[in-house]
């Protein structure tokens, strides 16, 4: 079996114990092998490179492994959060007396360089830098030496990666909540401009009842501010500190959890450290959010859609927001709303696969949560790119007034003919009825239902008089509508008004 051992290559380490590169001869004593074996473990440590975790393994990981275990090439847009974390637990070392103050001023002083150089762009990862925290904690040692090593007292890459996902995440959260924001407040301020333009209101993609442009609008707005509120409940959550929870069991060592999260700015101190390295419900909750509030952008885009067909036409959209054919000279398509609609299920489906990542995991940290940040990531970038998006369309198309207008019809006020009767006493199931024996009376003569004479309409109901004429008006049609929540103009009008003062409250 001698000489079948296979080390792995290293010049630089195996070239100073090229005698290791064999078995000991049979010839050698008891303590000439144990000398030799000492030996062997002490080169495979040095061999085992700047991973955080190597001290347990002898050799290399295999190379496919090695790629397939790295979370650098998306992790590392966490630089900001890691670094902000290690500034924050070198100080609280340093009040435990872990380091010297000389120590934490040179660590500090290392983060800021490396802050520096990420922010240039000048950082090179190297090889062997798996993830976001053993790059910068290579980096801080090639600037500093050995007091780098002292940074990771206490702390585990469990702690320290959900802490820095849980302050990117809260800075993602502030900036999709001003994308929100504008969003609402550009839907506001066109409702309140355009507030008088009528046009059709749909319910089964059929014509129902005449409303008002502004309303529509607003049904969106309401939607999308219901988006913030909830985004703001997810942050309370996600600002909570988990860093000095260890790996599970928490720190040995007299780490001050409060002085950390004054620094951090974090509201509040995880209570559980198994659960606080294991638990990613923010994320969770955080997808679930990105879904709910795409597919409000998605139903928006799929009514805009349709309002800029041909068939519609009561709206066009900008260039800006539009794209041609590769064959067909004449088409503008309304690729933005398109891309909104189904980014929409590409959302959904990073909600749908991280619950089923997470849905039978053991208790504590399994490495199955590298999962986690990809999907943050992309539902943040999705979300960030639909609403601004959304913004630049909905402050940039035009509507076509007299199409709008042109497309209100007398069959939409069939309901008005009901609520005519209802007025004069009668229940309005019966009226209904009665509304409903006139709209097939005008399908019969194929007129419009306002061409049915005074006479056609009181043989359905003695109720019906000259009066009647009064119903086949839109305007009045929509006024009628002044409860609060309603589409008459004092109630949009309040609605309005409403919006605005929220946007006050939430802009603060």
């Amino acid at each position: 079996m001698r000489n079948n051992f296979k080390f792995a290559k290293s010049p630089s380490i195996w070239s100073e114990h090229l005698d290791l590169m064999q078995w000991p001869q049979l010839n050698q004593t008891p303590t000439q092998i144990l000398i030799w074996c000492r030996r062997l473990v002490k080169a495979a440590y040095m061999f085992k490179g700047n991973k955080l975790w190597g001290g347990r393994f002898v050799g290399n990981t295999d190379p496919i492994m090695e790629k397939f275990n790295a979370s650098i090439a998306y992790d590392q847009r966490m630089w900001d959060a890691d670094i902000r974390g290690s500034k924050a637990y070198v100080k609280a070392l340093e009040k435990a007396e872990l380091v010297t103050t000389e120590e934490m001023n040179s660590i500090l002083h290392g983060m800021e360089q490396i802050s520096e150089e990420w922010a240039k762009g000048a950082f090179v990862v190297k090889p062997g830098d798996e993830d976001i925290h053993t790059a910068n904690e290579r980096r801080l040692k090639e600037l500093i030496g050995e007091p780098a090593g002292k940074l990771h007292t206490g702390r585990s890459r469990n702690d320290q990666v959900v802490t820095d996902m849980r302050i990117w995440l809260c800075d993602a959260i502030a900036t999709l909540k001003e994308d929100a924001l504008q969003l609402v407040a550009t839907m506001v301020e066109r409702a309140s401009v355009e507030i008088d333009v009528l046009f059709p209101g749909y319910t089964h993609m059929q014509r129902a009842q005449p409303i008002r442009w502004s309303h529509w609008i607003l049904s969106h707005a309401v939607a999308v501010s219901r988006d913030v509120e909830r985004l703001q409940e997810i942050r309370s959550r996600t600002n909570v500190l988990p860093l000095g929870s260890g790996a599970i069991a928490g720190t040995p060592f007299n780490i001050d959890r409060e002085l950390l999260r004054k620094e951090l700015e974090f509201d509040g101190i995880s209570i559980n450290s198994m659960d606080a390295t294991g638990e990613r419900d923010f994320v969770a909750e955080f997808l679930f959010w990105a879904s709910l509030c795409l597919t409000h952008l998605s139903k928006m885009a799929e009514d805009l859609l349709l309002y800029s067909t041909k068939e519609f036409s009561f709206i066009a959209l900008a260039d800006a927001y539009s794209t041609g054919s590769s064959l067909m000279p004449q088409k503008k398509n309304a690729d933005s709303l398109e891309l909104i609609r189904s980014k929409a299920g590409r959302v959904l489906g990073r909600c749908a696969g991280f619950m089923m990542t997470i849905k039978g995991l053991p208790s504590s940290y399994n490495k199955d949560l590298q999962e986690d940040k990809e999907a943050m990531f992309d539902c943040f970038d999705t979300l960030h790119g639909a609403l601004r998006v959304t913004t630049g369309v909905m402050s940039t198309l035009k509507i076509n007034r007299p199409v709008m207008e042109a497309a209100l019809s007398p069959d939409m006020l069939a309901t008005d003919l009901a609520y005519y009767l209802v007025r004069k006493g009668l229940p309005f199931r019966e009226a209904h009825g009665l509304s409903g024996r006139a709209v097939f009376q005008a399908e019969s003569k194929n007129v419009p239902l306002n061409q049915l004479t005074v006479e056609d309409l009181a043989a359905i109901s003695p109720l019906f008089d000259r009066d009647v004429a009064a119903v086949w008006d839109y305007s009045s049609s929509v006024e009628q509508y002044s409860a609060p929540g309603g589409t008459a103009r004092s109630s949009v009008t309040a609605q309005v008004q409403h919006l605005r003062r929220w946007l006050q409250d939430h802009t603060q």
